[in-house]
Parts: structure tokens; C-alpha cells; sequence
């Protein structure tokens, strides 16, 4: 797989795959990439990128779309879903002859066309007829997550982090074992803990806040009733993180976080930056490396608060931060926390 990886990713793109296995996360994953890395923009892929399903197609239908001539590029993606399902079309002599057609197609491919047939997992007995016996060297296996510990290890290394021996033991534990569910928590992961550290190693601690026990109850849940502008939301799932993690520790961690989140959205109301490549605007960001792909999350974000939002809510977390700092007297962390959640959603009726 990472072979696979590596080749697509420096152009070295084959005509034709056979993406085989239940893992359609992955396989997902890999035609993403083969797609990104065939067009120069994603208006060319566009019109040049076709998606059917095995059974609204024969294997003749798919020898003839994959035998028609790109527009204005070299090659032309093609993605055929569910394979296995293929149409089978007219008697037994048409079917045998679209099987022979189907085959010396796949014996000597377009060079304009590069076909992606992705089926799930094929009984051991049909995977040896045709024409799945004919594709065995543009087979590649997708088995289900089998050790979900090494997957999210080596997924988290593709975002240049590292887990500690504890935090992977409880990621691992609490995470279902499947490659779409690790790659979102771990996409989580990482995107939290950049927030608190440049060491890019993830915690145990970091674990516990954003996949643990209370998956509910998080900076990422709090984050989504922020931008849904949903008060009740913001200030039960924070209290339940300063429940879970102590009141003032809970709320420094929260304050912590959102000085990060809202001081990116910030960054993005400058003028041109909503105009800039998404590598640029991640530099703006200072999300480096592979923390690139949450850059486009921001710019989601920043729709959702205009400027002088913005910056009443940076003014509010300051004034919090004074407050847990002894800078300002109050009751108890639960009243800096209700303020807060007052002055971020409602300034009106906290001016």
C-alpha cells in the first residue's frame, strides 16, 4: 500500500486498477489521489472524471466509455463502483463476447484512460474466473483493519506526529476498527494537539479529551455548536469537559483552544486571504506539513463569523484568560465559563 501510495503520488500512474476488499475508505482514498495527481486543476477533473456503477453497465458499456478520447487532456479518469455487479447483457454468446472484448482491453489498455474498477470482497471461487483471474497484476487488496494499533500509527506518521506508548494503547481501545473511523479521529487528534504543542507527539491526556470516554463532550463538539451559534449546546458540552477534566483546568484547556481557533479565523478575514492556495493559507495559519488538510476546515469556519465577531469573541477569551490568571475576582470557574459562552454567542446581551 504504501508503495501504491508513493508511485501515484510522483505521477506514476498506472492504466488500469482493480481496487479489491471491503475497505472502502481507503479505496476511496486512492482514487482521490490518483485523480489529484492526473489534472492540473480540479476544473479539468471535472470534465474529465466519469463515476458509473457495475450495474447500470455491461463490460462492453465499459470498454467503450473507457476507449473514448479525453477533452483538452492527455488522459481521462474513469471509476467503476461495485464492479462486480456488472451488467450481464443480452444471451450467452453477446455476454461471451463483451467477457473476450472486456479482457483484451485489459491485456492492452488505452493510454488515454486510466480505469478504476473497485468491487468489494469477491468469493475465493469467482475471483478465479474471468475476468477477475485476467487482473491479477492490477489487483490490489483492501482487507478490513485487522490491527487497528499499527494502522492509526502509521496513519498518524503521514501527518508527521507520533503517538506515546499510552496514548496509542487508549486510542486503540476506544476507536472502532475501521480505516475511516481511525482516520477521522486522528484527524481530530492531530488538529487538537497542534493547538498545545509543536512536539508532535500525541498524549495519552490528548486521547482521553478527543476520542476517549465522553466522545460527546469535546473541544470538536464545542467547536460545531460555536459555528451552529447553538448557546445551550457550547455551554453543556463545556461543562461537561470541565467535569471531566477539572473546573479550572477543564476551562484553561477550553479557553486554550478556542484563543487558537478564533485567532486562525481571524488570519482569514484579511484582505485576499480567502483568495489564497490552500498551501498558503495553512502557512497563514501555521499549519505545517501535513496539518495542510485541516486548513480548508478554517475557511468553513471563518464564513461563519464576521470580523467584529471575531474579534469580541478574542476580546472575551482574553478577558477569561485574566480572570483564571487571578487578574479579576469571580464566583467560580463555571461563572467565567457561562459569561463566556454569553459574550462568544450573545455580545448583545452581555455588553
Amino acid at each position: 500500500m504504501k508503495k501504491l501510495r508513493k508511485d501515484i503520488s510522483a505521477g506514476r500512474i498506472d492504466p488500469v486498477y482493480f481496487f479489491h476488499g471491503p475497505e472502502s475508505f481507503l479505496k476511496e482514498e486512492l482514487t482521490n489521489l490518483i485523480r489529484k495527481n492526473m489534472f492540473l486543476s480540479e476544473e479539468e477533473a471535472a470534465i474529465n472524471s466519469t463515476v458509473v456503477y457495475g450495474q447500470d453497465v455491461s463490460l462492453g458499456e465499459i470498454v467503450s466509455k473507457a476507449s473514448e478520447f479525453p477533452m483538452f487532456t492527455a488522459r481521462k479518469l474513469m471509476v467503476v463502483k461495485q464492479f462486480s455487479k456488472f451488467k450481464k447483457q443480452g444471451p450467452r454468446d453477446r455476454q461471451k463476447l463483451q467477457l473476450e472484448q472486456f479482457i483484451r482491453y485489459i491485456n492492452n489498455p488505452a493510454d488515454s484512460t486510466v480505469l478504476v474498477l473497485d468491487c468489494d470482497q469477491i468469493d475465493k471461487k469467482d475471483i478465479q474466473k474471468p475476468p477477475f483471474r485476467e487482473m491479477k497484476s492490477f489487483r490490489h487488496d483492501f482487507p478490513p483493519v485487522k490491527n487497528p494499533d499499527i494502522f492509526a500509527s502509521e496513519r498518524v506518521r503521514q501527518y508527521g506526529w507520533e503517538f506515546e506508548p499510552e496514548a496509542l494503547k487508549v486510542f486503540s481501545t476506544y476507536t472502532q476498527s475501521s480505516a475511516r473511523e481511525i482516520a477521522r479521529e486522528i484527524e481530530k487528534l492531530v488538529m487538537y494537539a497542534s493547538s498545545k504543542s509543536d512536539e508532535k507527539r500525541i498524549t495519552g491526556a490528548d486521547v482521553y479529551e478527543c476520542v476517549g470516554i465522553s466522545k460527546q463532550y469535546n473541544v470538536f463538539e464545542l467547536e460545531k455548536a460555536l459555528t451552529e451559534k447553538n448557546v445551550r449546546m457550547c455551554s453543556g458540552v463545556s461543562l461537561m469537559i470541565m467535569e471531566r477534566e477539572g473546573q479550572k483546568e477543564g476551562l484553561m484547556n477550553i479557553v486554550r483552544y478556542l484563543t487558537t481557533f478564533y485567532m486562525r479565523i481571524w488570519k482569514l478575514h484579511s484582505p485576499g486571504a480567502s483568495r489564497l492556495p490552500l498551501s498558503e493559507t495553512a502557512r497563514l495559519l501555521r499549519m505545517f506539513g501535513k496539518q495542510e488538510y485541516f486548513a480548508k476546515n478554517y475557511l468553513r469556519y471563518a464564513a461563519c463569523f464576521t470580523l467584529q465577531e471575531t474579534e469580541h469573541a478574542i476580546l472575551a477569551l482574553q478577558q477569561t484568560d485574566a480572570g483564571l490568571k487571578g487578574l479579576e475576582t469571580y464566583p467560580d470557574e463555571k461563572y467565567l465559563l457561562l459569561r463566556l459562552v454569553q459574550k462568544l454567542l450573545q455580545p448583545d446581551k452581555s455588553a
